[in-house]
């Protein structure tokens, strides 16, 4: 609260508050925090004990609503907002003020932790996985390399093999049943070959 409202200047502001329309403890609340643009959203601990001061001092009064409680200014509440509303101005100037620090401190903030953010995970993208020794990092980065190339040989070769055959048929040709058992074999044979080495 200090870094809102300055000691007694809370007090004087819920006056003004219930200066314009009668409010419920949870009414004053968010009034309150529209009024700070949501930096400042005082609890049920820190309004009613002042309320309760406000009422014993007579300058506000309380009426039951069903379950709910409703503050409403007196004569003599009125009387001091408008003594004092110089001061309110002064309240109201210095609200903003805070508001304003309090969204810049909140913005760099952010922008601090983004930029830590973003140095963790290059620190993360830099490092080693489980911090193996170099000699396994590079054979791993090389074996991942190898994969790479391996898959995109077989895409290159399904793309090739398949345009042909497109071309050859559109054309009317045939492939001999031979031709066709020797490529299955050969096909199956680089398969069990892959295989063999990914499972090493």
């Amino acid at each position: 609260m200090a870094a809102v409202f300055n000691h007694g200047d809370l007090r004087l502001y819920l006056l003004s508050l219930l200066a314009d329309k009668p409010l419920h403890g949870y009414g004053i609340i968010q009034a309150l925090s529209e009024r700070t643009g949501g930096t400042y959203t005082p609890s049920a601990g820190t309004i009613y004990p002042r309320l309760a001061k406000l009422e014993d001092e007579g300058l506000v009064t309380k009426t039951q609503d069903g379950r709910t409680t409703v503050y409403e200014i007196t004569d003599a509440g009125r009387a001091e907002v408008e003594r004092r509303a110089d001061e309110i101005a002064g309240i109201q100037e210095g609200l903003g003020d805070s508001v304003r620090t309090i969204a810049d401190g909140v913005r760099r903030d952010v922008q601090d932790a983004m930029k830590s953010l973003r140095a963790d995970l290059a620190a993360a993208a830099a490092q080693p996985v489980a911090d193996e020794p170099e000699p396994e990092r590079d054979a791993r980065a090389a074996a991942r390399a190898q994969l790479q190339r391996t898959e995109a040989k077989l895409q290159q070769f399904r793309s090739t093999v398949r345009a042909d055959l497109r071309t050859h048929i559109a054309r009317g040709g045939s492939l001999p049943p031979e031709l066709v058992d020797a490529v299955g074999r050969d096909l199956d044979a680089i398969v069990t070959r892959l295989r063999d080495a990914l499972s090493r």
